[in-house]
């Protein structure tokens, strides 16, 4: 199949890039190339700002493809954008949305594609809903074939899953526990997450294109796997053989004392239990099952980390905002006593 990807070199996509490559797909990718060096020798660029549809249209011109996938399209006018490029040029159209869409607080914490849609905490989750109303319209109404996949939180080799860090990612949690520092655990952790690695995101995506089964249908797709953030935190103290140092903190305070918008990140979605139940997209890709265990990943993730510079992006503006919560925790116990 021939297949074009908008992105194409995040977190998710490049699993999924990778994956269609290596399965004799012919994959184009349109982005702007700050990662493309990354790529497999057969993959395609097309480079190009998307954002500038005027040049997007030129370079694009009399091409037509079985699938577009849509990695980084956030809010509805890039949706709309994406209509007009490619509305009568694709078989099908795959849109990245988020499992962050889902109702908030959840009314059950099991969550299918029919949970409600409503997340009142985050902006990005409301815009990521309008884009899929928007796309599903266009189904019912023109038959443009949509379909709409829904990620929960989804992790590589590059970047540990974390409840709360700051804008350089996970390292500064890392550096923190290494050194022996206390971490910041949002509520008291015994709340039920779901982490998904981008290998097994990639394998039931890779099912859903040229899928009949596929149009006009959302799917999730995740992990069947349920940890606690705790057991999260002490997978990676484990592997660098340190010890634990918790500091579990109310996410309702987090959100108020932050800049790091985790009202929405946090409230809106990681301080929530949830429990994915992945059915439809196993019927859809019969044979798919998430293999990759969140001890073995995330282990494997720190070895990644330790072993590449790179990713060792420190923060130390984040730093010194976990010592003041860590110090503000302790001296309310004190005056408490």
């Amino acid at each position: 199949m021939k297949i074009l990807f908008i992105g194409g070199t995040g977190t998710i996509s490049m699993a999924v890039t990778r994956l269609l490559a290596e399965q004799g797909h012919e994959i184009i990718l349109l982005n702007r190339g700050s990662r493309n060096i990354e790529l497999p020798e057969n993959v395609r660029v097309i480079q190009c700002d998307i954002s500038d549809e005027a040049d997007a249209a030129r370079k694009l011109e009399g091409m037509s493809f079985d699938c577009v996938g849509e990695f980084i399209g956030f809010v509805p006018e890039q949706t709309e954008r994406d209509y007009r490029l490619f509305s009568g040029r694709t078989k099908q159209y795959i849109y990245i949305s988020s499992a962050s869409a889902y109702q908030k607080p959840p009314s059950d914490c099991v969550i299918t594609e029919s949970t409600p849609l409503a997340n009142p905490y985050w902006e990005y989750s409301r815009n990521k809903i309008a884009c899929e109303e928007y796309l599903m319209k266009l189904y019912r109404e023109k038959g443009f074939p949509v379909t709409i996949v829904r990620p929960s939180h989804t992790y590589d080799e590059r970047s540990v899953p974390l409840g709360v860090h700051g804008r350089n990612g996970s390292w500064q949690v890392v550096k923190r526990i290494m050194d022996g520092k206390p971490v910041i655990i949002h509520g008291d952790g015994t709340s039920l997450w779901t982490v998904t690695h981008n290998s097994d995101f990639a394998r039931a995506y890779a099912g859903l294109v040229g899928n009949i089964h596929a149009i006009g249908q959302a799917f999730h797709i995740t992990s069947d796997e349920s940890v606690t953030w705790n057991q999260i935190y002490s997978i990676i103290a484990d592997e660098l053989g340190r010890e634990l140092k918790a500091c579990h903190v109310s996410s309702e305070w987090l959100a108020a004392v932050s800049d790091y918008d985790l009202e929405g990140s946090l409230i809106g979605d990681k301080a929530c239990s949830v429990i994915f139940d992945n059915s439809k997209i196993k019927r859809a890709v019969p044979g798919f099952r998430a293999e990759v265990r969140a001890d073995r990943g995330i282990r494997q993730t720190i070895r990644y980390i330790l072993a590449h510079r790179e990713c060792q992006r420190d923060d130390e503006e984040f730093d010194r905002w976990c010592d003041k919560v860590v110090s503000a925790v302790e001296q309310s116990k004190k005056a408490m006593q």
